[in-house]
């Protein structure tokens, strides 16, 4: 590549993926994010949760004729307690959703995965290393809703990562393979 445009596509990916820490000459080619499916799921249950929740105050309103202005209220905290506890969870599910990516660079790939809002990793691998790029479907919804689960296997110690609920196309995989290929070929020329 040129090394203009390598200079012009390491200046961009480092505004556009300001969190990497990119050696110089380094850019991005890839950025994977969890399957758009798994988005929905969070919006769909924080919906799901705030709907039960609602239709359970409302239950609780009209079953009790009886209720007096204390009973009201105390029912109404009860309520926003519930209300935020869903809103609050669905925002958590979000920012985890959020955090999960893997970047496939030049050189390296960079894998952040969060567990939950104190559980995190960060996983880099340079593309000599990586021994074996895959991605299984498991199950029809797997192959109908387009998400599954990539694989890198490295060299050496046989470590194993994993990217789970990934959206990733054919064509964006086989590329990748090709830049691992590239890497190995140019990382044996310069031991040669």
């Amino acid at each position: 590549m040129d090394e203009n445009l390598a200079k012009i596509r390491h200046e961009r990916s480092k505004k556009d993926f300001p969190g990497l820490s990119l050696e110089e000459g380094e850019y991005v080619e890839f950025a994977f994010s969890r399957a758009k499916i798994c988005l929905l799921l969070i919006l769909g249950g924080m919906a799901f949760g705030i709907i039960v929740v609602l239709l359970a105050f409302l239950t609780a309103l009209l079953g009790q004729e009886m209720i007096d202005e204390m009973g009201r209220k105390f029912l109404f905290i009860i309520l926003l307690a519930l209300l935020a506890a869903a809103v609050i969870m669905g925002m958590v599910a979000l920012m985890t959703y959020r955090g999960n990516k893997i970047y496939v660079t030049n050189r390296r790939v960079i894998q952040l995965v969060m567990n939950s809002l104190v559980s995190s990793s960060k996983n880099v691998i340079d593309l000599p290393s990586v021994e074996d790029v895959s991605f299984r479907q498991d199950g029809i919804l797997q192959r109908l809703l387009g998400f599954g689960t990539l694989r890198l296997a490295t060299v050496g110690d046989e470590t194993t990562y994993t990217f789970k609920y990934s959206d990733i196309s054919p064509s964006d995989l086989e590329a990748v393979s090709e830049l691992v290929s590239d890497a190995k070929k140019k990382n044996k020329k310069k031991t040669d």
